[in-house]
């Protein structure tokens, strides 16, 4: 299997439906240009859309943090990354980021995704399979530096007084 490092989406348009009000792109939809380029990642990792009916196992998002840094219009095309940063026998830690085609960062998400054996539902160990795949790309992957904005908090500073 070749990994690619990161993983990235072909460019991806933006759909008329998922402007706003505000007339850009509405938040819930940056989640599902992550996504459409998760599967991808998914399926190399041995997860792909069969994986749920042919073995009743699959992936849930447990935790999501999204940073919108520019907005993105109806004329725009984008890039999504996909970088594995961390996995134990049941759980995946991944990072993306939207990119213009131009290349400036639209958006950046951390994921936590759980394994889940769907008999349950219940969290569950990858089998030993698709566990040998997880534990390639994250080493293919661990040749890219820690990203940047990964491991970030939300909250409100201070100013002391």
């Amino acid at each position: 299997m070749t990994i690619p490092v990161p993983i990235i989406s072909g460019p991806m348009a933006i759909e008329k439906e998922w402007i706003d009000y505000n007339g850009h792109l509405n938040m819930a939809y940056y989640n599902v240009l992550f996504d459409r380029c998760s599967d991808q990642a998914f399926d190399l990792m041995g997860m792909g859309p069969n994986y749920v009916k042919e073995r009743r196992l699959t992936i849930y998002t447990a935790e999501v943090h999204v940073c919108y840094l520019q907005e993105l219009h109806l004329e725009h095309k984008v890039n999504v990354s996909f970088q594995l940063i961390d996995h134990d026998e049941k759980r995946l830690r991944a990072y993306q980021e939207i990119r213009h085609v131009d290349g400036w960062l639209a958006a950046t998400s951390e994921t936590l995704s759980l394994h889940v054996d769907m008999d349950g539902p219940k969290v569950a160990p990858f089998p030993a399979d698709v566990l040998g795949n997880i534990e390639a790309m994250r080493a293919a992957h661990a040749a890219l530096p820690m990203p940047e904005r990964a491991g970030r908090s939300i909250g409100i500073k201070r100013k002391s007084a």
